[in-house]
């Protein structure tokens, strides 16, 4: 009987080092009282006053759930939480794939969390990466939150120290929306709409 070969990545090195299972997003990030009060302190990167106390809470739940990304590929953590309009907080970390198009984004993660539990309207948006200035979230992540938040704030942080705020409508001034093919509906008439196939 012959062993079986260990496969080999693409440059045709050893293979990553065996990850930790995968771990599904959480469905609640830590409530005030979980966190540490110092922890729920963080400075506007701009401004140097503190933020307010709710996105004290969601930068708190995107850093501690950095550290559950699957990222053997690129090394690259992102943890995020969004809070819905009636309070509840979701986190979501960045799963990676060997086939990378099948990667997906810790704000993605997050809003598919909140959007199992129900959740439809997302007001505020946490991203954790190990960056300074931080990374901002993908094109197809801001896209993902359009279709649940209207103009949510975007707070961009570090695992530790201040962060930046910014609105969606400023990282993606122009959304396609619903609202849009609403209005494609309106204008055309159903006899020239494209077919859909069976």
């Amino acid at each position: 009987m012959t062993k079986p070969r260990a496969h080999r990545n693409a440059s045709g090195g050893d293979p990553p080092a065996a990850a930790p299972p995968v771990v599904a997003p959480r469905a609640a990030a830590p409530r005030a009282t979980d966190a540490k009060d110092d922890e729920l302190v963080v400075l506007d990167a701009d401004s140097r006053q503190p933020l307010p106390r709710e996105l004290g809470e969601l930068i708190a739940a995107a850093r501690a759930v950095q550290g559950q990304a699957y990222a053997p590929y690129s090394g690259f953590a992102v943890g995020a939480a969004v809070r819905l309009g009636d309070g509840r907080i979701f986190t979501g970390a960045n799963v990676e794939n060997a086939s990378y198009g099948l990667a997906v984004c810790a704000e993605r993660t997050a809003v598919l969390a909140a959007v199992l539990a129900g959740g439809r309207q997302v007001v505020a948006v946490a991203v954790c990466t190990s960056l300074w200035p931080p990374a901002a979230p993908c094109g197809m992540c801001r896209q993902t939150l359009a279709e649940f938040a209207h103009d949510a704030e975007v707070v961009l942080c570090s695992p530790s120290g201040p962060a930046q705020r910014t609105r969606l409508s400023v990282l993606l001034p122009h959304a396609f929306r619903p609202a849009d093919l609403e209005q494609f509906a309106a204008q055309t008439p159903p006899a020239a709409r494209p077919k859909r196939r069976p």
